[in-house]
């Protein structure tokens, strides 16, 4: 059995990311949100707010991660699918859609993103272990996914990643059972690969501005299954 770790979990997110401080974070954003707008790129602008701000590493990666300008927002938009999904082959962007819900299940940190995604702040930068969370995450992604009655879920893992091999083995344990096939695969290259497809499931920007349509299943888990008491909306 896995003892209890909180996934994402940083003390100073408790002071950082409420009262006052949250205030000044949300008017950052929005100072963020205009220079976006008039063409300005995210680590440049980025920076400037958060200097301006004096803001902490975590709250300038939270406005990094959720404040986006309107026109990819509008584009990110117009690809989602919300409709039927029955019978239909998604993509899914493994450690990215079972990272975020463990986050959520330890009630760390999430943040409400502008283009309607839910992310988070775990950073864990190429490492990952199983946690006493992982399972029922990808039980939860079953569930969804045969609430939909689609016809096949491609689960794509980073394999320079730790832990990607036993995390494939993990998922299809889980999922074998479901009324719908499975199947995981390790690759080097999961964001390019993902990029070129449709069905799309995974909040990383680049890639749901660059796929041809995705799913914004997190979001669907999170409003309806999974409980966190601390998520920030940036929805300005």
């Amino acid at each position: 059995m896995c003892k209890v770790v909180k996934r994402g979990h940083f003390p100073s997110d408790e002071k950082e990311f409420t009262g006052k401080y949250l205030d000044k974070l949300y008017k950052a954003g929005q100072d963020l949100y205009y220079l976006l707008n008039q063409g300005y790129n995210i680590k440049g602008a980025s920076v400037f707010v958060g200097n301006h701000y004096l803001l902490s590493e975590r709250q300038r990666l939270a406005l990094a991660r959720s404040i986006s300008p309107e026109k990819n927002i509008k584009i990110r938009k117009d690809k989602e699918v919300k409709d039927n999904l029955e019978n239909s082959i998604v993509n899914i962007d493994g450690f990215n859609t079972i990272i975020t819900l463990e986050v959520a299940l330890s009630n760390s940190l999430l943040i409400k993103c502008m283009d309607g995604t839910i992310r988070d702040l775990a950073g864990l930068r190429g490492t990952y272990r199983i946690i006493d969370k992982t399972e029922l995450s990808i039980m939860q992604i079953g569930k969804t996914l045969e609430k939909h009655k689609i016809k096949k879920a491609n689960f794509y893992l980073d394999a320079p990643v730790s832990n990607s091999g036993n995390l494939k083995k993990k998922v299809e344990e889980l999922l074998k059972n479901f009324d719908f096939e499975v199947e995981v695969m390790n690759i080097n290259n999961v964001d390019s690969t993902l990029e070129t497809l449709n069905n799309v499931i995974s909040s990383d920007a680049i890639i749901l501005d660059k796929c041809k349509s995705w799913i914004n299943l997190n979001r669907e888990i999170l409003d309806n299954k999974i409980d966190n008491n601390f998520c920030v909306d940036f929805n300005l």
